[in-house]
């Protein structure tokens, strides 16, 4: 219990900016209820050799926030709960030179900034933090509007009325010229014949009355 109350103390007031010798991932997340949150800390020695606690604070520093114990990795207890805490609602796992915490059916009283922290001699080492927000509904991102690209509009003249009769195109003009002229010339050489024929049967009538 000693221990306990020294290591809350220390960490109360301890310096609260992140250490590279512990890698904290994942980053400041939102969550649903009753979903499950994984936290991981990388070590640069071996999690399964050293005590790593795992620390959460409740609501943003002040002269009133204060760290409270979740659960540590001990070489040889192997998980030690902090008070009120239980493997119901979180567990602790060491692999190598990682350090996994994971809650499951968080609820909404579970946010808060969790810390992974190992103990040195005299020095803490803090990992950067995650900052886990526990929410009913998560918002949905806004789909981009796409812009429609307005439709050019085709020139349409305007249809001419359908004309009854025959149609007066130029081929049609000299086909019915070429068709009258031919029937002049036609009928031209008939009445020459014709002529012709008349004087022929007069020159043979007068030869045949003298």
């Amino acid at each position: 219990m000693q221990r306990r109350l020294w290591l809350l103390l220390a960490a109360q007031l301890a310096a609260l900016r992140g250490s590279s010798m512990l890698q904290q991932t994942p980053a400041p997340t939102r969550v649903q209820t009753n979903h499950t949150v994984t936290l991981s800390c990388e070590t640069k020695t071996s999690a399964t050799s050293t005590r790593v606690y795992w620390l959460r604070l409740r609501q943003a520093p002040s002269a009133d926030s204060h760290y409270e114990l979740l659960a540590f990795w001990d070489p040889v207890k192997k998980v030690v709960y902090g008070e009120g805490w239980g493997q119901e609602k979180l567990t602790v796992s060491a692999e190598a030179s990682r350090s996994t915490l994971k809650l499951t059916k968080v609820e909404a009283s579970d946010s808060g900034t969790y810390r992974c922290l190992t103990v040195g001699s005299p020095e803490l080492t803090f990992g950067k933090g995650t900052q886990l927000s526990v929410v009913d509904v998560l918002p949905t991102t806004a789909q981009p509007t796409k812009k429609t690209t307005p439709k050019k509009k085709a020139c349409r003249f305007p249809s001419l009325p359908a004309q009854k009769g025959f149609p007066c195109s130029p081929l049609t003009l000299g086909l019915l010229g070429g068709g009258i002229l031919v029937l002049l010339l036609s009928l031209g050489v008939a009445i020459h014949l014709h002529c012709l024929q008349r004087k022929a049967r007069l020159r043979i009538m007068k030869q045949f009355y003298k």
